[in-house]
């Protein structure tokens, strides 16, 4: 049973990541019609952003070294330290928290531009030529990333208050053997507060009323004279700053590197195809299921029943589910049928 409940875990923060990064591709598809293949780098930049946030913070000059008196030798010390002292070390260890908060406009800008600059002249193209130019505007981000950090992965550690693992069994009534990560609990709880601040920033508020009513009808939306487009765009945006900030909060996780976009993208639109395209109800569901599966499929036990089903369990899963219901879990009729 312990087994299990860690499995359960594990798989609530792995599905956490899919159901942030399809969000926002069934945002995108959903309000703008855009199959987003450049939606898994958004989540990349996002991980940088730590990342440059991190350097930032450690920026560092040679100093003497004090603790060795037989000969002079230096040391990097960070400018932080070396101006607050123990304040500044406070604020390196604190580094990915602090990338929340600059991520957020950096993403929204991100986004904004991807969308004005490149994504709006694409509008009314077929799904393919959406899926080619925005795949290749992920390999270009992919190749600029990869220029300018390297290719190796680049660890990022969470705060030292939050390094450890919980005792999840004991807080539970449960066997004490039930640890957890801080940051992986962390990183679950971060991801439903965003999913469902997003749900109702668009069920309750006018804007994300006009938003639900112009993915039903554009048309009759602009008929009654409201600039659906201009709050798409605002949509793109938004759908860009999920991704960035689960890619910020994924950092102390997954040490980013250059392609950890891809990676993810291509489970998230089996996560989008599984829940139903246009249904950001589904893109949730199907996130945590496929995280859920994916997790037992991971275990020992299964791997050497079934060697190498971990790697395949969620298309397997997507095959069936597509097979009995082809629209998806929650899919609306006519999406992406014409």
């Amino acid at each position: 049973m312990d087994a299990i409940f860690l499995q359960i875990l594990n798989g609530l923060d792995k599905g956490g990541a899919y159901a942030l990064i399809a969000l926002g591709l069934t945002l995108a598809f959903g309000t703008l019609g855009i199959v987003n293949f450049a939606h898994g780098a958004l989540f990349m930049l996002g991980a940088f952003c730590a990342v440059s946030i991190q350097a930032l913070l450690t920026h560092s000059k040679k100093v003497k070294d004090e603790s060795i008196t037989f000969f002079d030798a230096y040391k990097e010390q960070p400018y932080l330290e070396i101006w607050w002292g123990d304040l500044g070390t406070t604020i390196i260890d604190y580094a990915v928290p602090i990338s929340i908060l600059a991520a957020i406009p950096i993403m929204l800008l991100i986004g904004l531009s991807m969308e004005r600059g490149l994504i709006r002249f694409f509008y009314k193209r077929t799904h393919a030529e959406q899926i080619l130019v925005t795949f290749g505007l992920a390999i270009v981000i992919q190749e600029l990333i990869k220029a300018n950090f390297g290719s190796n992965p680049i660890p990022t550690p969470a705060p030292d208050v939050v390094s450890g693992s919980a005792n999840i069994g004991s807080a539970l009534g449960l066997s004490d053997s039930i640890v957890y990560p801080w940051w992986r609990l962390i990183y679950l709880a971060f991801s439903v507060i965003i999913l469902a601040a997003v749900f109702a920033f668009l069920q309750f508020t006018t804007f994300g009323m006009v938003v639900r009513a112009g993915m039903h009808d554009r048309d009759m939306v602009n008929l009654l004279g409201i600039d659906v487009e201009k709050k798409f765009t605002i949509v793109f945006g938004l759908a860009a700053v999920v991704a960035g900030l689960a890619g910020v909060m994924y950092a102390p996780i997954l040490p980013p590197d250059y392609h950890i976009g891809m990676d993810f993208l291509v489970l998230s639109f089996v996560v989008v195809v599984v829940g139903g395209m246009g249904s950001l109800g589904g893109a949730v569901a199907a996130g945590f299921l496929l995280g859920i599966l994916q997790s037992f499929a991971s275990m020992n036990e299964v791997k050497s029943l079934f060697p190498g089903i971990d790697q395949i369990i969620i298309y397997l899963v997507a095959v069936v589910i597509l097979l009995v219901r082809p629209r998806g879990l929650m899919g609306r009729k006519g999406v992406m049928e014409e």
